[in-house]
């Protein structure tokens, strides 16, 4: 037999044996593809890297922009008339409005810590009817570093007295002298700063003017308060 006829025959032989090797264990081919499977696409499945989705940061307050890391995003607006409530917001949360119940005729109040921006106490003054020992004592509370939110409602002026305004000039108010009957004011300044407050709004009762009646419109400030340090 000559040498190339010995190389056809054992080719034959061992494509026989294989076929029947096939033939006779299917199971077992089955089983070794299965792994050979996994081990191929696992092994790329576990090469996949997901990418982090950054985290959107939505403004607060109805801002239009955020406030740089240093600063308090807030939110004020008056009431109008006798019939909607002022609301104030403060670093994304509302702390007092019309719907939260939590706010009455007269000013409506918040103090928070400078620092930290922790709302430390907020409360309403009736500023026609009510004691102006109740709002002195509250204003006397206001410690260096505060920072101090005012919204008014329905009126704010026949109640206040000069001790009071005083108060308020020495938080930064440039307006308060002129706050008079059913106004509508708002305010934001802080407490031991000697530099008059860029947040302040006024609208007079006139019936010129008047949006509501008796009542002027409501005023709105909204910005970013600089952290106390």
């Amino acid at each position: 037999m000559r040498p190339r006829d010995v190389v056809y025959a054992v080719t034959f032989l061992i494509v026989i044996l294989v076929m029947w090797g096939i033939y006779t264990n299917p199971p077992y081919i089955h089983q070794r593809a299965r792994v050979i499977q996994q081990h191929i696409f696992g092994a790329q499945r576990a090469t996949v890297v997901t990418a982090a989705v950054p985290e959107i940061s939505h403004p607060k307050c109805s801002l239009s922009k955020n406030c740089p890391i240093d600063h308090f995003a807030f939110q004020i607006k008056s009431g109008a008339a006798t019939v909607v409530g002022p609301k104030i917001c403060f670093d994304g949360n509302i702390v007092m409005s019309g719907v939260m119940n939590n706010v009455g005729p007269g000013l409506n109040l918040v103090l928070v810590n400078g620092e930290n921006g922790k709302i430390e106490k907020f409360d309403y003054f009736n500023m026609y009817s009510g004691e102006t020992k109740a709002i002195l004592d509250f204003l006397k509370t206001i410690k260096p570093g505060m920072i101090v939110l005012v919204a008014s409602f329905d009126d704010a002026a026949t109640k206040m007295t000069d001790e009071i305004r005083n108060i308020f000039a020495g938080l930064g108010s440039s307006s308060i002298k002129d706050v008079k009957f059913r106004d509508s004011w708002v305010f934001a300044g802080g407490a031991g700063t000697e530099q008059k407050s860029p947040f302040e709004k006024l609208a007079a009762n006139s019936q010129k003017t008047n949006i509501y009646g008796n009542w002027p419109e409501v005023v709105e400030i909204a910005g970013c308060f600089p952290r106390k340090i």
